[in-house]
């Protein structure tokens, strides 16, 4: 098998062709092979994004199980080091808080089914992770608990994220709820002696994003997050427990959140997209940079390969420490 080139994609290698699987239509049938110049229709293994190929073209149409899809166009991108800026990921990048999170999802569907000993399954993981709050409970209501609303979930998801969230920022929480990343002190210290700017994305709301930052470098020692990073974008400040801004209709893949930390967090001139890089341990944000317009890099120990968006990453690494030599030329 040899590698195939894409338009916006670039260059899938034999390797990971198989990440890709060719699907007949897309968007309910509004895009189908072989009418009005669709040549192909490909679908990464979570089949969380269609990508639509034309001869000249990708457009990458994002489903959603909140109702609000989207279609936007592939850009195609590259990245010359040394990298002028860096955007970062937070949970699983950044800060090892997935099983947190995935145990407050848990606790949702545990009290709603009246069943203390409810626990998530195996095959769910790929489900509860990576994207929306709102998209979370919405695949546990479907699977557990169908007599319910979204409404009722988020309503004791949030009041079950208050609770604990005070009593780690008190002191008395979970443990080991929020441990920063391997070595992320070294990297991030890299970066600024470099002149390196950097910015931390989120999908998380800001009620949930700001305790693991600042947990992260209170461990470290670094001091104030706002005074270290050049931009933090979350997915907005919620009012009285309502949701944010771009968090739960516009999560990744949607590419907004990061557009946002580099046009308007960081001033960051897109004609200089080719020296700025993305890291990202999740299917959902790698195809969320990509859009975005940067390349991507992958971390370890997400969804990456399991989603099937290994082909969209410029480079995967185990530790960020590894990916100092492509960061900095």
């Amino acid at each position: 098998m040899l590698s195939i080139t894409l338009p916006g994609l670039g260059e899938i290698p034999a390797a990971y062709q198989d990440d890709l699987v060719d699907i007949a239509s897309a968007g309910d049938g509004v895009w189908r092979v072989g009418c009005e110049g669709v040549l192909r229709i490909l679908t990464p293994r979570d089949r969380k994004v269609a990508f639509i190929v034309f001869a000249e073209k990708t457009l990458a149409y994002i489903t959603s199980s909140m109702g609000t899809p989207a279609l936007y166009p592939v850009p195609e991108v590259h990245f010359d080091g040394p990298a002028e800026a860096v955007l970062m990921d937070l949970d699983g990048t950044s800060v090892h808080s997935e099983s947190f999170w995935v145990w407050v999802i848990e606790q949702v569907t545990a009290r709603l089914l009246g069943d203390p000993a409810f626990t998530l399954a195996e095959e769910d993981a790929p489900f509860v992770s990576g994207h929306s709050v709102s998209e979370h409970l919405q695949y546990c209501l479907r699977t557990y608990a169908p007599s319910h609303t979204v409404e009722e979930a988020r309503a004791l998801y949030f009041a079950i994220v208050r609770y604990e969230m005070a009593e780690i920022l008190a002191g008395r929480g979970r443990p080991n709820a929020f441990t920063p990343s391997p070595d992320l002190k070294e990297f991030l210290l890299t970066l600024k002696a470099h002149g390196v700017k950097i910015g931390l994305v989120t999908s998380g709301l800001y009620e949930k994003a700001w305790p693991e930052i600042l947990s992260a470098f209170q461990t470290l020692g670094m001091g104030d997050p706002l005074a270290f990073y050049d931009a933090i974008i979350t997915a907005g400040i919620p009012f009285h427990g309502q949701c944010g801004t771009l968090g739960e209709l516009a999560p990744k893949p949607h590419p907004w959140l990061y557009a946002e930390t580099a046009r308007v967090g960081m001033g960051l001139d897109p004609a200089r997209r080719h020296r700025v890089i993305g890291i990202e341990d999740s299917g959902a944000g790698v195809v969320s940079i990509r859009l975005a317009g940067f390349a991507a890099i992958g971390i370890d120990g997400g969804n990456i390969t399991a989603s099937g968006t290994r082909p969209f990453v410029l480079a995967q690494y185990p530790r960020l420490l590894d990916a100092l030599p492509l960061i900095l030329g």
